[in-house]
């Protein structure tokens, strides 16, 4: 994981769907099916799991907590994320100290844990001062209810970890070592200063949405029907975003790669992360545990340097497209 000499599995797993009701009132991943998920992923091997306050209003984090009480904690790297809305009023959400302290313990009682090993701030908040939310965050750090920092954003901003990052040095504060970006063969908006920025500075990567929501498991097509499990769609603007053109061009070269290794096209999309120099692990979700066995198999697959520089010139054209 970066420069913070702790290690990573090649896959993490995400469990944003744990507990999260659709706009339609359908339950994505109900207490069962979580617990079914978490023993594949730990029986294959997998020790990272990813997390948040906010994923199933708690459920997620507390659905962990009960699943852990069978195994052994300190085999697991646990991660979540503090500053959408948990309450009503304006302090129930954010990066301001009352907010990050309230909601640290909180997090710890619903995984039954005394510490998380990485804290995410889950976006920027600019109404909190970097000093107030650095010197929070040392905090947390030096109590020992939090090993390491990291960042998630849904824009490259490295310009905000870097400001943060260099007042933390600066003070002797604990920076951030870990980014966590949306990232995948068609949002390729980190490209650039954000990736360059992480590699200098030693920062882990571990991206969301290596499937594009979806969008790369070639489950939709030019003609436009969406398939009845199709839940990403749901999303406003989602449609505009990935059903492009462009963004089916790169998916026509993923599925010739996946033909050509023997593999499905999740499976090389992924792996396509696991060949990535600048990525240290991509973060997967699933709704079945077929969907995360056959994830799961992307660290099986090979890909050569054309095949990697295929894939990513394709979906460079389509992210240029998309942006």
């Amino acid at each position: 994981m970066g420069e913070t000499g702790l290690y990573a599995s090649e896959l993490v797993f995400g469990t944003w769907r744990f507990g999260r009701e659709t706009a339609q009132g359908n339950l994505e991943t109900d207490r069962e099916t979580a617990r079914d998920l978490l023993d594949a992923y730990a029986d294959a091997g997998g020790r990272f799991i990813d997390t948040a306050d906010v994923y199933g209003r708690g459920k997620s984090e507390t659905w962990i907590g009960d699943w852990l009480e069978e195994r052994d904690r300190e085999d697991f790297v646990l991660a979540s994320k503090v500053y959408w809305p948990t309450d009503e009023g304006p302090n129930y959400r954010g990066l301001n100290r009352k907010h990050l302290r309230r909601q640290i313990d909180s997090i710890l009682d619903r995984l039954g844990t005394d510490y998380l090993d990485v804290l995410y701030v889950h976006r920027w908040d600019d109404a909190t001062p970097a000093r107030e939310l650095m010197r929070t965050l040392t905090g947390l750090v030096d109590d020992g209810r939090v090993h390491y920092l990291g960042a998630s954003t849904m824009r490259p901003n490295a310009w905000k970890v870097a400001r943060a990052n260099e007042l933390a040095r600066e003070r002797g504060w604990e920076p951030f070592s870990l980014t966590q970006p949306r990232y995948n063969l068609v949002d390729r908006e980190i490209e650039g200063d954000y990736l360059e920025f992480c590699r200098e500075q030693g920062l882990a990567v571990f991206p969301w949405s290596p499937l594009a929501q979806g969008f790369l498991t070639g489950k939709y097509t030019r003609e436009g029907d969406l398939p009845d499990d199709a839940t990403a769609s749901d999303s406003a603007g989602w449609e505009d975003r990935y059903l492009t053109p462009d963004n089916f061009d790169a998916l026509d070269v993923l599925r010739a790669v996946a033909e050509e290794v023997d593999a499905s096209l999740p499976q090389v999309a992924l792996a396509y992360h696991l060949h990535h120099p600048d990525i240290t692990a991509p973060i997967v979700g699933a709704r079945t545990v077929d969907q995360l066995e056959e994830n799961l198999g992307a660290a099986d697959v090979s890909l050569s340097a054309d095949q990697f520089e295929r894939l990513s010139a394709a979906g460079a054209e389509a992210g240029a497209g998309a942006n």
